[in-house]
């Protein structure tokens, strides 16, 4: 009898010595300092995992990489609220931010590394005034970081980086004329720095990747105008012009569902512009359109009219603006 005694309350008392010592583990040091509980290497708190479900809740997004310790280039990623984003690494990829409580423009500016004019111009924002559920454009800066050197004006780093000059001042949020400080950094966007020769081509027509450059979808890309020409090669960020008539059909270049439609407004110099994400995982922009025939989240298919030629937003003349992101611009010359 006394035997069976044993059995029965030895686990009973070790199940409730392991209980106690579980709730002291669990207990936080201010619980068991007020129960008079001497804290030592067995009594002492575990730590606890972050019950957070993002295990970064701080961290911001889109860096800008800042190559060969001169050229930006914004990365495609963010964390937050976003609608759309390629995925694609360090390939221009514009997003589509939606605004949400409490947000300011600065916030969401220094998010994606890119200035207040940057935002407020694309997405024609007066009085730098946001509301919840707003969908914010985000046009990713692709340029030179220049340091301020004596004698240096804005006018004078435009010309040297073949930079637009009032495009310079809008986003370091200067005037034209200002005075610059020794030293201080100027970003130029799409400004661009003379690279060295390129060496002889071995006569291999077989990469599919430029060099140093981005992927080539060769054949993936269809001519986006209804005849045209190319009148300007590679500029901006990786587009190209081709001049046709007002009211000419600029088609989709691929498969795609569309991102971006606007009519209308100055929209970061695109004017009248829509963009196109691919499911290669990249996109196309078509700018100064004078009409856009589709809208956000159709779906479109390869040589489906999307809008017409124009000249709106920052444009000199009747052309479609061409850009691909996230790979080289099979019609560059």
């Amino acid at each position: 009898m006394g035997s069976l005694l044993a059995i029965l309350i030895v686990p009973l008392l070790a199940r409730a010595a392991f209980f106690s010592f579980s709730s002291l583990l669990n207990s936080t040091a201010e619980e068991l300092q007020a129960s008079g509980t001497p804290l030592n290497s067995q009594t002492m708190p575990l730590l606890t995992p972050a019950k957070n479900i993002d295990p970064h809740p701080a961290i911001g997004g889109a860096d800008i990489t800042v190559v060969d310790g001169s050229a930006l280039l914004a990365d495609g990623s963010v964390l937050g609220n976003l609608v759309e984003t390629s995925g694609v690494s360090n390939s221009g990829q514009i997003s589509v931010y939606t605004v949400r409580e409490g947000d300011t423009l600065s916030e969401i500016a220094e998010m994606y590394n890119v200035s207040v004019s940057t935002i407020a111009g694309a997405n024609r924002i007066e009085r730098r005034v946001i509301h919840p559920g707003q969908e914010l454009i985000i046009l990713p800066i692709t340029g030179v970081q220049h340091v301020v050197a004596k004698g240096d004006t804005l006018a004078s780093i435009a010309k040297k980086y073949k930079g637009d000059l009032e495009d310079i001042a809008s986003y370091n949020e200067l005037a034209t004329d200002a005075a610059l400080t020794v030293g201080e950094t100027i970003i130029v966007p799409n400004g661009v720095i003379e690279a060295p020769p390129a060496p002889r081509s071995s006569g291999s027509t077989a990469a599919v990747r430029s060099a140093g450059g981005p992927p080539v979808a060769q054949g993936y890309y269809g001519w986006p105008v209804d005849g045209g020409v190319v009148t300007q090669g590679i500029h901006g960020y990786n587009g190209i012009d081709i001049g046709a008539r007002t009211g000419t059909s600029i088609f989709a270049a691929a498969a795609g569902t569309v991102i971006v439609a606007r009519s209308g407004g100055y929209n970061g110099g695109y004017g009248s512009y829509v963009v196109v994400k691919h499911d290669n995982g990249t996109q196309t922009l078509y700018a100064h359109a004078s009409a856009v025939l589709v809208s956000v989240g159709e779906q479109v298919s390869k040589g489906q009219p999307i809008a017409k030629v124009g000249s709106t937003g920052r444009s000199t003349g009747n052309h479609l603006h061409f850009e691909v992101r996230g790979a080289a611009n099979p019609f560059r010359r």
